[in-house]
């Protein structure tokens, strides 16, 4: 698919969001808007369950277990990250304010520190404190067998949200809730293709080794790239962990091994702020090398304005209302899919400024 038929189909599904954000209900099987009205819901927070590809159903019954009033019961929250990044205060915020929005009155927050072993402790704490419900935001995709065993000899629930578990569907976790990582992958390509105008050398800043969004939005944008830009070479791969002090330090890198590199793909706004300030120190001016980077924090977007990034693809860390109506219907008996996508707004340097309000 070419960007400018990518660009089009991608209008296409904002213009029908829009539509269904101003409608606040949904009428057709493949996009649905969060039930009820929340501020989550008024800043985009839309379902996409496309038909045949969000996997089968699962019930209360085949899941296993008894049905509990969620208002009432405790229900565990696994944050996996520190809270430096805007993302992670987004979502955690989220899983929060809706909690009390549904009423639900026994919420335990935990934070991993970004250390996996304590996120794997923490959530057999939850377990063991008596946890119904579990909403998990995993630091890696595998390693995840300690907690499955104990929550599936309990019933518990598992929903993932912004990174999948390696497990299995209906039987070790309910449903993953999060972006489809691949098109933004894809998204932030066709954007480096309109910033590099088809060819130049770019580099990728890749997020943390161990988990699928990595994988994803790796596969997504040379996927792209190769289909639609032969003429760009990607010269060169390094981690930064999805951190801003990483990103910096391998940009750095990049400007002494690399000093002819024409772009960047950050795949998150941290590594891409990181990157900002080493060419910055290297005495580059805005625009010298492009950068397209996903998540849409605040910083980012103004870096659009500001003229050192080029375009960031959102992925949207509001998963609070999703979260717990998609328990709710679970617990009501109805058919849950393996996953559910939240749509992801687009920034560029025509809708950066007018946008500001709606980053995180």
């Amino acid at each position: 698919m070419s960007p400018l038929a990518y660009r089009s189909r991608h209008a296409v599904v904002l213009l029908a969001t829009a539509a269904l954000l101003a409608s606040g209900c949904a009428k057709s099987e493949t996009t649905t808007a969060a039930p009820g009205p929340s501020d989550s819901q008024a800043q985009g927070q839309v379902v996409q369950t496309p038909t045949g590809s969000a996997g089968p159903g699962c019930t209360l019954k085949q899941y296993g277990g008894t049905a509990f009033d969620l208002k009432t019961a405790v229900v565990g929250f696994s944050q996996s990250e520190k809270e430096a990044n805007p993302f992670r205060i987004a979502e955690t915020q989220s899983i929060k304010d809706e909690a009390a929005k549904a009423g639900i009155a026994n919420l335990k927050v935990t934070n991993a520190q970004s250390q996996f072993s304590k996120q794997i402790s923490d959530v057999q704490q939850l377990i063991a404190q008596g946890a119904k419900l579990l909403v998990i935001a995993p630091l890696n995709s595998d390693g995840w067998e300690p907690v499955l065993q104990q929550a599936a000899a309990k019933k518990v629930p598992i929903i993932t949200i912004d990174r999948k578990i390696n497990a299995k569907h209906c039987t070790d976790y309910l449903t993953f809730i999060g972006s489809d990582f691949t098109e933004q992958g894809k998204r932030a390509a066709d954007q480096m293709i309109k910033a590099m105008g088809g060819k130049g050398k770019v580099a990728i800043l890749l997020g943390s080794p161990g988990n699928n969004v990595t994988t994803e939005r790796t596969a997504g944008f040379k996927e792209q790239m190769a289909a639609e830009a032969p003429e760009i070479e990607i010269t060169f791969e390094q981690t930064g962990e999805f951190a801003r002090e990483k990103g910096q330090q391998v940009t750095e890198q990049l400007i002494q091994s690399n000093p002819d590199i024409d772009g960047i793909y950050a795949e998150n706004d941290e590594m891409a702020l990181g990157a900002v300030t080493a060419l910055k120190g290297a005495g580059k001016k805005p625009g010298d090398v492009k950068i397209v980077s996903i998540d849409g924090t605040r910083g980012a977007v103004q870096g659009i304005v500001d003229g050192w990034l080029q375009a960031v693809i959102e992925s949207n860390p509001r998963f609070g209302a999703l979260a717990f109506s998609t328990a709710q219907k679970f617990l009501d008996g109805e058919s849950i899919p393996e996953k559910v996508t939240i749509a992801d707004r687009e920034y560029d340097e025509a809708s950066a400024k007018s946008s500001l309000p709606q980053t995180y």
